[in-house]
C-alpha cells in the first residue's frame, strides 16, 4: 500500500512544538506521550535496520514503529493479530451490531472524567444487554458481548459511544440448550434504552457521592450537590440513543467489520487532504444529510486540528476492547465449547496447510521482509540504534 502524501505525523512535526508551548500546563502526560510517539514513528529517532536482498542486491532502510495505540500507522498489524485470535471464537449464528451513545451533556462531563464515565459506559451497556437478554420475557439466555469503544465523530468531535458485537442467541439460564433470537430481530431497542439510561445515571450518582468526578469549564456550574442532582434529573427526561443494526451476513462479515473498527483511531492518514502554515483540511462524513451528500472536506486551524486529535487520547491502561458474558475472559473457552456442543459444530481450526496447484503441501513460513523489487526474502545486515538515551538513576555525589 503506497504511503499517504500527508500524515498526522507531518502535522505534529510542523506545528506540534508550537502547540506544546502555547498550551503548556494544559496538556496531560498521556497526550504528550502520544504526540511524541506519532512524531517519531518510523523515523531514525526510534532506530531500525538495514535490509539487503541477495537476489537483486536491493538495499533499503526500515525504521521502527512506535506501536502506540493512537498512532494511525501502527494499527493494521495490531488489528491482524487481534483478529487471528478471534477467528476461532466465532459461532455459526447470526451476529448483531448494537451501538450505545451518551447524550451531549453527559459527554461534556465525560471528557474530564474519562476513566470513570467512559468505563461506566462500557459496564452499563454490557449490564443492559445481559439483563434484558436473561429476562424470560425477551430471550431468557446468557449472551456474549464484545464491545469496542469509540470517542469520536467523523469530524473528530468528542462523541463517546460503544459498538457491540453480539451473537444472535445464548446459552439457556440452566446451560443445557442454545436459545436463538427471532430471525432479523435481536432485542427491543426502546427497552434497552430505558434500562441503559437508568443504570448509567444511577452509576453516575454513585460516582459523584464517592467524589470520583471532577468538574471544569462549563461543568463547574453543577459542582454543588443540589445543582448536580437537578442536572441529573434533567437527563432522565432525555431520549438516550441505542441503535441496533441489521444482522451481519455470516461470521466472516463480522470479522470484516471488526478489522475496520477494533483498532481505528480518531482520523486515518488517508482522510487528510492538505496542510499549510495555518490550517489542515480533511475528509469527513456528515450523517445528518442524505447519503449522496455526506462526504465533505473540513478545514480547521492547525491548533484546533491537534486539539481535536488529542481529545481522544485514553488514560494509560484503559481497555477499549472488552468482552462480557459468555465471551468474558474468565470463562470464554468453557462457554464457547458448550455452545458448540449444543449447536453441533466442531471447533474451527486455523489451517496449517495450503493448496498449491491442486496438491496439499506443508505451509512454509514466509519471509518477514520482502523485497519490493523482486519479491524475494530480505535479510537484516545492520541494526540502527534509536536516538533516545537510556534512563538511569541520578548520580549520587559524595
Amino acid at each position: 500500500m503506497p504511503r499517504p502524501t500527508l500524515e498526522v505525523a507531518d502535522v505534529f512535526r510542523a506545528h506540534g512544538q508550537h502547540w506544546r508551548e502555547s498550551h503548556a500546563g494544559h496538556v496531560s502526560l498521556d497526550q504528550l506521550k502520544v504526540m511524541s510517539a506519532v512524531e517519531h514513528c518510523r523515523s531514525e529517532v526510534l532506530g531500525g535496520h538495514v535490509l539487503h536482498c541477495p537476489a537483486c542486491e536491493h538495499t533499503q532502510i526500515a525504521y521502527n514503529s512506535c506501536r502506540n495505540r493512537h498512532c494511525p500507522k501502527c494499527q493494521a498489524s495490531a488489528a491482524k493479530r487481534w483478529l487471528a485470535a478471534r477467528q476461532t471464537e466465532l459461532l455459526p449464528v447470526d451476529y448483531y451490531h448494537v451501538v450505545f451513545t451518551l447524550t451531549q451533556p453527559i459527554s461534556e462531563l465525560a471528557y474530564y472524567n474519562k476513566s470513570v464515565m467512559v468505563g461506566l459506559l462500557l459496564k452499563t451497556a454490557a449490564k443492559t444487554l445481559l439483563t434484558i437478554g436473561a429476562d424470560t420475557k425477551h430471550l431468557g439466555a446468557r449472551l456474549g458481548v464484545t464491545f469496542v469503544l469509540h470517542t469520536w465523530g467523523s469530524a473528530m468531535t468528542h462523541h463517546p459511544h460503544v459498538h457491540g458485537i453480539i451473537p444472535g442467541g445464548g446459552l439457556s439460564l440452566d446451560g443445557e440448550k442454545w436459545i436463538s433470537c427471532q430471525s432479523g430481530f435481536f432485542l427491543p431497542v426502546r427497552v434497552l434504552s430505558r434500562l441503559f439510561r437508568r443504570l448509567y445515571l444511577e452509576g453516575l450518582r454513585e460516582a459523584y457521592e464517592q467524589n470520583k468526578l471532577q468538574f471544569f469549564g462549563d461543568c463547574l456550574s453543577i459542582t454543588e450537590e443540589k445543582a448536580f442532582l437537578a442536572w441529573l434529573n434533567n437527563q432522565r427526561n432525555v431520549e438516550w440513543v441505542v441503535y441496533a443494526k441489521r444482522p451481519f451476513a455470516g461470521p466472516q462479515a463480522v470479522l470484516a467489520y471488526l478489522s475496520r473498527y477494533t483498532h481505528r483511531v480518531a482520523i486515518a492518514n488517508s482522510r487528510l487532504v492538505s496542510m499549510d502554515n495555518d490550517s489542515v483540511s480533511f475528509k469527513w462524513k456528515n450523517y445528518r444529510v442524505k447519503e449522496q451528500n455526506r462526504h465533505r472536506v473540513m478545514t480547521l486551524t492547525k491548533d484546533e486540528f491537534i486539539r481535536r486529535f488529542l481529545l481522544h487520547v485514553l488514560p494509560s491502561g484503559f481497555h477499549r476492547i472488552r468482552h462480557y458474558g459468555l465471551t468474558a475472559n474468565t470463562g470464554r473457552k468453557k462457554n464457547l465449547a458448550k455452545a458448540r456442543q449444543l449447536l453441533n459444530v466442531k471447533v474451527p481450526i486455523v489451517p496449517l496447510v495450503q493448496e498449491i496447484s491442486g496438491e496439499t503441501k506443508a505451509h512454509e513460513p514466509t519471509a518477514t521482509f520482502v523485497c519490493p523489487c523482486c519479491g524475494a526474502g530480505m535479510i537484516v545486515t545492520e541494526v540502527l540504534l534509536h536516538l533516545y538515551l537510556p534512563r538511569a538513576p541520578p548520580l549520587i555525589l559524595n
